[in-house]
């Protein structure tokens, strides 16, 4: 799997860049260009500034900040940059029982026991269920007469998406397009879906491309 830190250290050293000369150009601290380019996005001082820090770099290096942004949601797991618990919760862990009687107690217990649960869940939805797909464009059997073709879409906006295993920017509402080359006769176009969880969805269209006169 293809990954941001990945991409982002090959097109420096592509380059022949080091890493002080990009931090002097981006104002980024060197210590943190590291951090990105090993995937330790966990020691950034936070989830907003790993996501500048990473889109600033894409910027200087050339590189496709939306494709590289995409590769990095996929990669950074930023639900574990969150609290777990609401921040009304915290401090809470215990409910004064002076008060209340011991059946008022319990009902509330059970309220909040219920909401937690469902917060927790609701969170992490996604590392049980596959990421929704659909394809606007093109049709199953569609005709084209065209050397290329435009797939597009919409899926969850924190999911990769790859059409013909060629990665694909994402917007932030899921709407993706790609446009590709091809040639006549039957073509199959494979769209997939990975959100961070791993979790895949995969829809195939066969079209039939015909000579354009």
């Amino acid at each position: 799997m293809v990954k941001a830190s990945e991409r982002l250290k090959e097109t420096r050293l592509e380059k022949g860049l080091s890493l002080e000369e990009i931090s002097q150009s981006t104002k980024i601290k060197a210590v943190y260009l590291e951090c990105i380019e090993n995937g330790e996005y966990n020691k950034l001082p936070s989830v907003s500034y790993a996501h500048g820090f990473v889109r600033n770099y894409a910027r200087f290096l050339g590189l496709n900040e939306k494709e590289i942004l995409g590769l990095f949601r996929r990669e950074f797991d930023t639900d574990t940059a969150y609290r777990v618990l609401p921040k009304g919760f915290e401090g809470k862990e215990e409910f004064p029982l002076k008060g209340f009687k011991i059946r008022q107690t319990f009902f509330v217990a059970i309220f909040i026991f219920l909401l937690l649960t469902f917060y927790i869940l609701f969170q992490y939805r996604y590392a049980f269920i596959s990421p929704s797909l659909n394809i606007n464009s093109p049709q199953e059997a569609q005709i084209i007469k065209s050397s290329k073709i435009t797939v597009s879409g919409k899926t969850d906006p924190d999911s990769t998406v790859y059409v013909n295993k060629n990665v694909v920017s994402v917007e932030k509402n899921g709407n993706f397009e790609k446009t590709i080359s091809v040639f006549p006769g039957k073509f199959t176009i494979d769209v997939k879906a990975i959100n961070k969880f791993g979790k895949t969805s995969e829809v195939k269209r066969t079209v039939d491309i015909q000579p354009a006169y």
